[in-house]
């Protein structure tokens, strides 16, 4: 069972914390500041008081007294009076100009009350640390597996050995889903359906297990799929896309008996990371051969197996973390392994390779951001840390520690704030990454249910 690490679960009532502004609270403070005034105190070395003693007595009387100058008189007074610099109409006149006022906030925060301006975004705090920390004994330390899935009812799903759990974040309860026997395990991916509350297990021994998560109920096994162990899934309105250590990737249409519809062949070894993308158009796959497939759904082929889009192979290692852009359909990121430890990001639609991007170390997963441009990354020896990326630019916004093995799996929460990592070390850690989304807009309500037209499943 998960249990809380050092503090109780009850100790954790609200997953999401507040979060801090400390830009707003330092410029309040700021403004009682006495080492930035507005006053400006003048330089009277740069005053030229003789000039104006000279204008109030002896060149009243000269400009008194103009009118009786002869012309030659005249010119010699304006040539003696330009050459000591003496047409100056003002009596008290500074030598030097005043220095520039010094700005008392940034400017990118400035506003006018008169003309007032939109205001930048302050800085987004990022907490350094995790919000809370699960045991997750018996985890299986393996970087082809993919043991940790979060749906959209806010219910973790977590597979520690033979046994799935069900963490639900909204009162912290844990329950047991499905213990496989030995012969069967271990469990090597869970896989939430769109509707929240159907998952899909896939196990050591090639099947594949439908379950109903509210009535703890197994639904249907699928069976002919692959030769070897299911490592990787993704579905697809009804269509649950498995791939395996065979190499071969299957659509499975679950409402229907006969449940392969299209098979995807193009991968010489195990098939470790699957993602359709938000259209439903295009399938990424990676692979322990190094090589992701961009595959077209319009393509797929029920009689022979469907040739992919394109072929990227410019990965070193193999290829697990693949994310598809929210907010630019067509641009997906990989990571590669311990031998790579790049984050290339590809246009799908031509095949381009637009950046590559060396972190160091091994890329375990990948999660864009939601609410912002933002990707984050897990990564393994020698940090095992979380990084931040702000993209396009690729900027650090943020390393996050305390895992003290390599970061394997990492799920991200329905609102999109928070991510739940799980590492060899056999801990589940929640962090507050990606913030609060500014305005909470309403979604349009879609039927996310892919058994929504059937009564039961054969």
């Amino acid at each position: 069972m998960l249990g809380v690490r050092k503090r109780s679960l009850k100790s954790f009532s609200n997953l999401k914390g507040q979060s801090r502004c400390p830009l707003q609270e330092q410029l309040l403070s700021r403004k009682n500041s006495k080492e930035n005034m507005d006053r400006f105190i003048p330089n009277r070395s740069a005053m030229d008081f003789d000039y104006a003693h000279y204008m109030l007595t002896d060149g009243r009387k000269i400009k008194e007294n103009q009118t009786v100058c002869s012309p030659a008189r005249e010119a010699y007074r304006k040539q003696l009076a330009e050459t000591l610099n003496m047409n100056r109409t003002r009596i008290l006149a500074f030598k030097n100009k005043p220095p520039a006022p010094v700005e008392l906030f940034p400017s990118e925060h400035s506003t006018t009350s008169v003309h007032p301006t939109k205001s930048a975004k302050p800085r987004r705090h990022i907490p350094q640390s995790s919000e809370r920390t699960l045991d997750a004994p018996d985890l299986v330390d393996d970087f082809y597996l993919n043991l940790l899935d979060w749906g959209s009812s806010n219910v973790l799903a977590i597979a520690l050995g033979n046994t799935v759990y069900l963490w639900d974040v909204s009162d912290s309860s844990t329950s047991e889903l499905v213990t496989v026997d030995d012969e069967n395990g271990p469990v090597t991916i869970v896989s939430w359906a769109p509707d929240g509350r159907h998952i899909a297990i896939g196990l050591n021994n090639s099947e594949v297990q439908l379950w109903d998560s509210a009535s703890n109920r197994q639904l249907r096994t699928l069976r002919g799929c692959h030769r070897s162990r299911v490592g990787s899934m993704a579905w697809n309105n009804h269509i649950l896309t498995t791939g395996g250590m065979d190499g071969q990737i299957v659509n499975n249409d679950v409402r229907i008996r006969s449940h392969i519809v299209e098979t995807y062949r193009g991968h010489q070894q195990e098939v470790c990371g699957l993602k359709w993308s938000a259209s439903g158009q295009q399938l990424a796959s990676g692979g322990n051969d190094n090589v992701v497939h961009i595959w077209d759904r319009s393509m797929a082929s029920s009689n022979s197996p469907t040739q992919w889009l394109h072929r990227l192979e410019e990965h070193t290692s193999a290829v697990k973390a693949l994310a598809w852009c929210p907010f630019q359909s067509n641009l997906l990121a990989t990571g590669g392994g311990g031998g790579d430890r790049t984050i290339k990001f590809w246009n799908t639609n031509t095949g381009a390779c637009l950046n590559s991007v060396d972190t160091g170390s091994q890329v375990c997963s990948l999660l864009w951001s939601k609410n912002e441009r933002e990707l984050l990354s897990s990564h393994g020896f020698t940090q095992n840390q979380l990084t931040l990326w702000k993209y396009p630019s690729m900027v650090k916004m943020a390393e996050l520690t305390g895992h003290t093995s390599r970061v394997l799996y990492m799920a991200q929460s329905p609102d999109g704030c928070t991510v739940a990592s799980a590492a060899g070390d056999e801990t589940l850690r929640f962090w507050n990454v990606f913030g609060v989304p500014e305005v909470a807009k309403t979604a349009p309500k879609v039927n996310r249910e892919p058994f929504s037209h059937l009564n039961r499943i054969r």
